[in-house]
């Protein structure tokens, strides 16, 4: 059976898949590290604060070169929303090529609609929210994978095997927060990876060193005196989608609710 016709014959099956049987359970985080046991001593989670976010970019340029992401291109593993809130309650949301180049203007990129001009007297609140992959507890791209080529480590950080990975693209549609793309370099889908050849070492990922204001932090979950883990513990933190059961392990600091 060639690529075509397996993927003729699955594309029914996905739409199953990609939505767990948990999907009406809420996270939580101590609930979530109880029921996980003590089988790794590591369960890396990430860290966003979205008030000390300020939208420069460094963190997109700095993931691009680490991860080898053709620069000129809009593919990212990471990127940065602008979210322009009006008096009047709408919303408008933008991310020129993934903030690689920061936010030059104050005009609001609406793709094929060109750009929209917000009067400053007319903003309600304006913010910069990172998006990455959320390293999911239950992901639903290792679920929908027909090869086993993304899959995930025992200390929680989901990976995709190039050498394997025969680019269907399930994983890619199977996941609510669209953070995967297909990297047309190696044929294969492409996804943050909390930078797992840096962190396996001691180091932080490249985007947290890239951020000259602290926005970005990745902390193990299992360790009670890492600071990342007693943000997260202390309740103060939000997820994105939660509603979807996939127990991200991306937690937001002051996560606005017009956030998507």
């Amino acid at each position: 059976m060639n690529r075509r016709d397996f993927l003729k014959n699955s594309i029914t099956v996905i739409a199953g898949l990609a939505v767990p049987l948990s999907a009406l359970e809420l996270i939580s985080p101590r609930k979530l590290l109880a029921q996980k046991g003590d089988e790794s001593p590591v369960r890396w989670a990430f860290l966003v604060d979205t008030q000390a976010c300020v939208g420069c970019g460094f963190c997109v340029k700095a993931c691009k070169t680490e991860n080898e992401i053709p620069h000129e291109t809009n593919i990212t593993r990471t990127w940065v929303e602008r979210y322009v809130v009006t008096r009047k309650g709408k919303t408008y949301v933008d991310s020129p090529r993934g903030a690689r180049d920061g936010f030059t203007t104050d005009r609001i990129d609406q793709g094929e609609e060109g750009y929209r001009e917000v009067k400053a007297k007319d903003v309600e609140k304006a913010f910069f929210v990172p998006k990455l992959c959320n390293q999911c507890d239950n992901p639903a791209c290792v679920q929908v994978c027909p090869v086993g080529a993304t899959y995930q480590t025992p200390d929680g950080v989901v990976l995709v095997d190039r050498k394997h990975c025969i680019g269907c693209a399930y994983c890619i549609m199977a996941c609510p927060y669209g953070v995967r793309s297909f990297n047309p370099a190696y044929k294969t889908a492409e996804k943050c990876t909390f930078c797992y050849h840096r962190i396996s070492k001691g180091m932080k990922t490249a985007c947290v060193d890239a951020c000259p204001f602290g926005a970005r932090k990745i902390g193990n979950l299992r360790d009670p005196d890492d600071p990342v883990t007693k943000t997260i513990m202390s309740g103060r933190v939000g997820v994105l989608k939660e509603q979807y059961g996939t127990k991200p392990q991306v937690y937001y600091l002051a996560l606005s609710r017009e956030v998507k």
